[in-house]
């Protein structure tokens, strides 16, 4: 049973709540999750990776709910939100303008933001249209009327993701994300997510079935993924040209951020460098790396000796 209510004390379950975006084929539900105290307008947004679901922060979140307001919302195509007409949409430009649309709804005085790989580069995005609307933005300012405000993009949190992506992370990834499987036992679920997500380091039994709860769903007598298989499609027409010529675009907007910066790194990524995450030091005064022994792609923030830096960076003055 999932909590409606806010209740002062140790929050064991999350809040579900939907916000209505738009799209240029219509409007779509993107669902979120909520931690702690609803009228808290210190908000942390934490956005998960390209297949997994806002459930992914639980553990984060339960430690962070006293001081923030932790929302995690299922990007479109995933978990419970709405699936999009247009299977072309599944890029990140779509997925900041719902994100835009969700912080609206929020309204915090801070914004801070936590994201894994899709998240990461979803935050990226936003970042760039938050310095590109501060630079056109005309002053409309009439009297009588309070001055118009813009997002306070605090703290930013990177996980093992960065502006220049490995061609070979990327294909790894591509290889699996379209298969339509099916599987007879939750448990030979979880023994695919124990294999296709192998980067995520050790967890005992219990770890890989919680990460595998939310990412598959039961229809009729079998698992199957809990997303729209159509996410791949967009991958389709990627090639390691067109990454890199998207290069330009991301490093900008992380040459913008001029909030605290923490790159998190498994030291065993294949999608994340560590030549790549040296450069986003050297290229952005406000960043700090933390690299994540025996782990790939990417960390999953289940153990203290992961959530524990998290929690210092975020909450340092």
């Amino acid at each position: 049973m999932i909590n409606t209510t806010y209740t002062p004390g140790e929050q064991t379950e999350p809040r579900l709540d939907y916000v209505m975006c738009a799209s240029p084929a219509g409007t779509h539900r993107m669902a979120y999750w909520e931690w702690g105290d609803p009228d808290n307008d210190r908000v942390l947004l934490c956005v998960h990776g390209l297949t997994r679901t806002g459930r992914d922060f639980d553990l984060l979140a339960q430690r962070l709910a006293k001081r923030y307001r932790v929302v995690c919302p299922d990007v479109v195509g995933r978990g419970k939100s709405d699936w999009l007409i247009n299977a072309a949409n599944y890029v990140v430009p779509q997925y900041v303008a719902d994100m835009l649309t969700l912080i609206a709804r929020l309204k915090p005085v801070q914004l801070d933001w936590v994201g894994t790989s899709m998240g990461g580069l979803i935050g990226l995005g936003l970042a760039g249209a938050l310095a590109m609307s501060t630079v056109v933005r005309p002053n409309r300012g009439i009297s009588g009327l309070p001055a118009e405000k813009t997002i306070p993009l605090g703290k930013m949190v990177l996980n093992d993701i960065g502006p220049k992506l490995s061609f070979t992370g990327l294909t790894r990834i591509a290889e699996y994300v379209g298969e339509p499987l099916k599987f007879d036992t939750f448990e030979h679920a979880v023994n695919y997510v124990r294999t296709v997500s192998a980067g995520f380091g050790n967890h005992d039994q219990a770890g890989w079935e919680d990460l595998t709860r939310h990412v598959f769903n039961k229809q009729d007598d079998c698992w199957v993924k809990h997303y729209d298989l159509r996410i791949s499609e967009p991958f389709a027409g990627e090639s390691e040209s067109k990454i890199q010529a998207s290069e330009a675009i991301l490093w900008a907007a992380y040459e913008s951020i001029a909030s605290p910066i923490l790159v998190v790194r498994g030291e065993e990524s294949d999608l994340l460098t560590a030549e790549v995450a040296t450069e986003m030091l050297e290229r952005n005064r406000h960043a700090s790396l933390h690299n994540v022994p025996n782990v790939g792609h990417a960390p999953t923030f289940r153990s203290a000796d992961q959530i524990d830096p998290l929690i210092e960076f975020l909450l340092e003055n």
